[in-house]
């Protein structure tokens, strides 16, 4: 690890409980990593949807704006929703 920095934060007691539950069941050795852990999924969850917006949002955005009909009304896209939901609650 690279140099550090000490933070003073102020957590909701519903949040310091959680923390503090993480330590005392052994899950994270300090309150420190727990915030690190926290953070590191934080940093993951930001990355994983950029990708998903360079990688399939704009261009599905740009593909219905270089031909509109392409595009699906909401009452289709519902419909599919649901049958698909049926199909799998079959499994």
């Amino acid at each position: 690890m690279g140099t550090t920095q000490q933070f003073s934060i102020t957590l909701t007691d519903e949040m310091a409980d959680a923390v503090q539950a993480k330590v005392a069941t052994g899950e994270y050795a300090t309150a420190s990593d727990v915030i690190h852990d926290g953070l590191r999924v934080l940093l993951a969850r930001e990355h994983f949807l950029d990708d998903w917006l360079h990688d399939q949002a704009a261009p599905a955005y740009d593909a219905i704006k270089a031909d509109p009909s392409r595009a699906v009304s909401i009452g289709c896209v519902r419909e599919r929703i649901i049958a698909e939901d049926a199909a799998a609650r079959k499994k």
